[in-house]
C-alpha cells in the first residue's frame, strides 16, 4: 500500500472500523473507559500516531489485524487472504506510569498519555449528566473507568502539578488536556480547572487546554487565561437539536446558539485557533449539516475538530453502526479546505486535541494543502 493510502484511506478505515488484536501481548498503550478516546490504542503508521479503537464491538468483528507473529505489520483480512498495509510501531508505557503519590495513588489514575506526547485528565471524574439516564449523553462512559478503579473521582492540583512535571521531565510530555465531567455549579466547571491550570504551570512550564461546557459568566474565560490556560475547548459532539436531545438530553439544555455565543467570547480571549469544540461524527447529523456548522464556527475563528464516534462498550449507544470511511472522507476532505483558506491549522494550536490530532485525520487532509484532490483521488 502507498503512503498516500495509509495517510488518508487507512486512517479513516482504521478508525471506524477499529483493529482486531489476537493476542493479549498486543496491547500496548491502551485504555477502556472514561472520558475521550476510550477503547483505543495508540499506534504509529509512518510519521503519524492514530488512535485506533481495539476494545469496541466493531473492532471484534473488523477485517484489520495484527501478524500473528511479529505484531508490527498491519493486515487486511480478504477473501483472497491477508494482505499487507503498512509497517506499525506502539508507544512502550510511559517512565511516569511507574510512579505513584506520596499516599499511594498511581500516577496513572491522575493522569494518562494520549497519542504521542499529550498528558490528559479528567479533573473530576463524575457529571451530574453522567447520573441521571433521563439526562446522560447516551455516548459516555465517564462513570466506566472509575467504577472499575482505574481512576479517581477528584484530582488535587497539587496532584497534577506532581504529575505534570514527571511526565514532562521522564517522557517529553509536549501538552496537557485538562477535561471535566460537569459539576452542579453554575461555572460548569471552569473554577476548578482554573485552579488546576494554575497549579500545573507553576510547576512546570507546560501548554495546557482546558475543556468545559461554557460557564454562565464569561468572565470565566478571563480567569481560565489568566491562570495561564493557553487554548480552551466547548464540545458540541453533535450540530443538530434534534440530534442533541436524542442523545444527549441534558447537555441539549445548553443549546448551540448558546456555545456560538461563548466561542465569540472565548477566541476574543484565547484567539483565533486556540479555542476550539469535538464534533462527533456519525450520530445522526447529516453530512452538510456538520460542514454548514463548522463554516459557522470557522468564520469565528473556532477550529472544529470532526472525528469519527466510535460506540463504547457498556454505553446504551454501544450497538451504534460507526460512520463509514466514506462519510468520513466526505466531511474532512472540504472541511480541511476550509480550514486552510481561513488560516486555522491543527499544527497552529498551542495545545488540546486538535494539536495532538490522533483521534481524526483530519490534520492529514490539511497537510496535503494544494494537492488534497489528486491525493485523494490517487488513494
Amino acid at each position: 500500500m502507498n503512503q498516500r493510502m495509509t495517510d488518508r484511506n487507512l486512517i479513516n478505515e482504521l478508525q471506524t472500523r477499529g483493529l482486531r488484536l489476537t493476542r493479549p501481548d498486543q496491547r500496548h498503550v491502551s485504555r477502556r473507559g472514561g472520558a475521550g478516546p476510550t477503547d483505543h490504542q495508540a499506534m504509529t503508521i509512518g510519521d503519524t500516531t492514530v488512535m485506533v479503537p481495539v476494545f469496541t464491538e466493531t473492532a471484534m468483528h473488523s477485517p484489520f489485524v495484527l501478524d500473528s507473529e511479529k505484531g508490527q505489520k498491519l493486515l487486511q483480512e480478504t477473501p483472497e487472504g491477508l494482505i499487507p498495509l503498512a509497517d506499525v510501531s506502539f508507544a512502550s508505557d510511559p517512565a511516569f506510569y511507574r510512579l505513584s503519590t506520596a499516599d499511594g495513588i498511581p500516577y496513572q489514575q491522575i493522569a494518562t498519555l494520549h497519542g504521542r506526547d499529550v498528558l490528559a485528565t479528567t479533573v473530576l471524574q463524575t457529571c451530574i449528566r453522567y447520573q441521571s439516564r433521563r439526562k446522560t449523553c447516551q455516548f459516555c462512559s465517564i462513570g466506566q473507568s472509575l467504577s472499575a478503579g482505574r481512576t479517581i473521582e477528584r484530582k488535587t492540583p497539587e496532584q497534577l502539578a506532581e504529575v505534570a512535571k514527571a511526565a514532562v521531565e521522564l517522557d517529553g510530555v509536549k501538552h496537557m488536556v485538562m477535561t471535566t465531567g460537569t459539576p452542579g455549579t453554575s461555572d460548569r466547571g471552569a473554577a476548578i480547572l482554573a485552579e488546576s491550570v494554575a497549579a500545573v504551570k507553576a510547576a512546570v512550564n507546560l501548554p495546557i487546554q482546558v475543556q468545559c461546557e461554557p460557564p454562565d459568566d464569561d468572565a470565566w474565560f478571563t480567569h481560565l487565561k489568566d491562570a495561564g490556560a493557553d487554548a480552551i475547548g466547548m464540545h458540541l459532539e453533535a450540530v443538530t437539536e434534534p440530534v442533541r436531545q436524542r442523545i444527549m438530553p441534558g447537555k441539549a439544555s445548553v443549546p448551540v446558539s448558546e456555545y456560538m455565543r461563548a466561542f465569540k467570547v472565548a477566541v476574543e480571549v484565547f484567539g483565533r485557533g486556540q479555542v476550539s469544540t469535538y464534533i462527533l461524527a456519525g450520530l445522526g447529523d447529516s453530512a452538510e449539516d456538520i460542514l454548514k456548522v463548522c463554516d459557522e464556527l470557522t468564520a469565528i475563528g473556532v477550529y472544529p475538530f470532526v472525528v469519527p464516534f466510535v460506540p463504547v462498550r457498556g454505553t446504551p449507544m454501544e450497538d451504534h453502526t460507526p460512520p463509514t470511511a466514506e462519510f468520513m472522507d466526505s466531511i474532512l476532505r472540504p472541511l480541511a479546505a476550509r480550514l486552510r483558506e481561513t488560516g486555522l491549522l491543527a499544527e497552529d494550536i498551542k495545545a488540546g486535541c486538535g494539536r495532538c490530532g490522533a483521534c481524526s485525520s483530519l490534520a492529514s487532509y490539511e497537510k496535503a494543502g494544494t494537492d488534497g484532490e489528486n491525493m485523494a483521488n490517487a488513494s
